[in-house]
């Protein structure tokens, strides 16, 4: 009996265009929830998208049929030049120990989703990761960061602490900031640069959206200070 065949999942960056999703990954919308302070705390599950097999998500934040690209990059004469560096994420991160985590900070990768606020931040709260509240908060607020800057590892065994993604793509919605996130690629869906290399493949990835990131094709969080608005009702309260 034959093995089935394994399902190939790509997004790939074109030059100055579109996402070019393959491999039949589910779209769907997630709504950060914030707690009594303003803080984000979770997420909601938003509106799904019709399964395709491919399909060409907007990249410089113009089009008219959001999510999907429309051609308004050739009208606007987008400029999507790709400066992220190719260093591995164990080669940007800053380590940051604690009694029971190990933080991994990679700055550079920074989506400002603010998950890191709650509680005093994740930065004490795995200093002080000891108390078994602090260590839990610390490990859902890492887990939460859609860029995979924060992530954190068990101090005794080494291991990475991961949230277990199927192969999917989330697009974030921010209605305390009033603005639409970034692309959330989660479960290991390789990225492929528009030079045909392929970035480092990451359980989470964030992709800008908004076309103003100075770190493409990842979100830097530019989508808060252009406010970003692709039309999601839930930004509209």
């Amino acid at each position: 009996m034959k093995k089935p065949k394994k399902k190939s999942f790509k997004i790939a960056v074109t030059k100055n265009g579109p996402y070019i999703v393959t491999g039949g990954l589910p779209l769907a919308k997630e709504i950060i929830v914030t707690d009594r302070d303003g803080n984000p705390l979770k997420y909601a599950k938003g509106d799904k998208y019709p399964s395709q097999k491919s399909y060409a998500l907007c990249r410089c934040g113009r089009s008219e049929n959001m999510p999907y690209c429309d051609s308004a990059h050739g009208k606007i004469r987008f400029d999507g030049k790709e400066t992220a560096g190719r260093k591995k994420y164990s080669e940007q991160a800053m380590k940051i120990p604690g009694p029971e985590l190990i933080l991994n900070d990679a700055r550079e990768l920074c989506a400002t989703a603010r998950f890191c606020h709650r509680a005093g931040g994740t930065w004490r709260l795995v200093r002080n990761s000891d108390d078994p509240k602090s260590k839990q908060i610390a490990t859902e607020e890492a887990c939460n960061c859609p860029g995979g800057r924060l992530t954190v590892c068990d101090k005794k065994t080494g291991m990475p602490i991961e949230p277990p993604f199927k192969p999917s793509i989330s697009l974030v919605e921010d209605p305390e900031k009033k603005v639409s996130g970034p692309v959330w690629a989660k479960g290991g869906i390789p990225v492929e640069s528009s030079d045909g290399t392929l970035y480092e493949t990451r359980n989470r990835v964030a992709l800008c959206r908004c076309g103003k990131s100075r770190n493409k094709p990842f979100c830097d969080g530019s989508h808060i200070r252009a406010r970003f608005n692709d039309g999601d009702k839930s930004l509209r309260r």
